[in-house]
């Protein structure tokens, strides 16, 4: 029992810092996300749709998530869900982004069939599927890395043995985005973190990578950015928009809050930029 109690916390910290390749030093950190069993799930992983993405799909709406991936022998395989599927409606409501999407199918009693709106090959489709209830834990990484932990049988007790002690906590999942212009890991403010960074609103720097535009520019992990040039930034994907709306100007200031003292930095990026500015981590549902 000691070995399967500590499976889970190992396995995570394996696909957290396990190296990128033998003589290779990894370039950035690897996301984990974990889901628990005995919840609610149809089998896939699912990102956002931007207004890119959605040009590119010729979607009407820049809303859905995009499947791009489906477990073997879930309810979205059995149900015939494919990667690059876009699903924009759930039992009707529409599907806005994978936040709610997850917790749309989280909500959902385990044994319904719910009608998916999905838009495949240019045209929409309604494809039914029933909803499943999650065997084991499963963690996935953004970089492919999947693995089911199965469930742990229930063990008699035995009144000569002292209890058993309780299973340890699990790391919570955040979401992240990654700015390949800045060369940064960042996050949308809490209410709570406001307080605590003493901004009002604002986009937490989670992680730089080494000899970026950011680490050029002197800014760290933990600085909240606050404005990109002229724009006030909230979200990471507002830091993207800005960005992409900067792209004949490689030298812009960017206002970052550190230490509650607010401070200006200028950032001098590369000429050539990569087409998408941020990339979602993926969320299994």
């Amino acid at each position: 029992m000691k070995i399967a109690t500590l499976l889970v916390p190992i396995l995570v910290a394996g696909a957290i810092f396990a190296p990128a390749g033998f003589g290779q030093k990894a370039k950035t950190a690897r996301r984990v996300v974990i889901s628990r069993g005995g919840g609610s799930y149809l089998g896939i992983g699912v990102v956002d749709i931007d207004a890119e993405r959605a040009k590119a799909l010729n979607l009407k709406e820049v809303r859905g998530v995009e499947i791009k991936s489906v477990d073997d022998d879930s309810p979205a395989a059995k149900a015939g869900l494919k990667d690059g599927d876009v699903v924009l409606d759930y039992n009707g409501t529409p599907v806005q982004g994978q936040e709610q999407f997850a917790r749309l199918v989280r909500e959902t009693p385990a044994g319904r069939e719910v009608k998916l709106g999905v838009f495949r090959n240019g045209a929409m489709q309604s494809i039914a599927a029933s909803v499943g209830t999650r065997q084991g834990t499963v963690i996935h990484s953004d970089d492919g890395f999947s693995f089911v932990v199965p469930p742990v049988p229930p063990v008699p007790p035995m009144p000569a043995m002292p209890p058993m002690p309780p299973m340890p906590d699990f790391p919570r999942s955040y979401m992240s985005w990654r700015s390949s212009t800045l060369g940064i890991e960042s996050e949308s403010l809490t209410s709570q973190l406001t307080e605590f960074f003493g901004v009002k609103e604002g986009v937490l720097v989670r992680s730089v990578i080494k000899n970026s535009a950011a680490d050029k520019a002197g800014i760290k992990a933990g600085d909240v950015i606050v404005k990109v040039d002229d724009s006030k930034v909230t979200t990471p994907r507002e830091v993207s928009s800005v960005l992409r709306s900067l792209r004949s100007k490689h030298t812009f200031p960017v206002v970052v809050v550190r230490k509650q003292q607010e401070m200006t930095l200028q950032v001098t990026v590369e000429e050539s930029r990569g087409r998408m500015e941020t990339r979602p981590a993926t969320r299994y549902c």
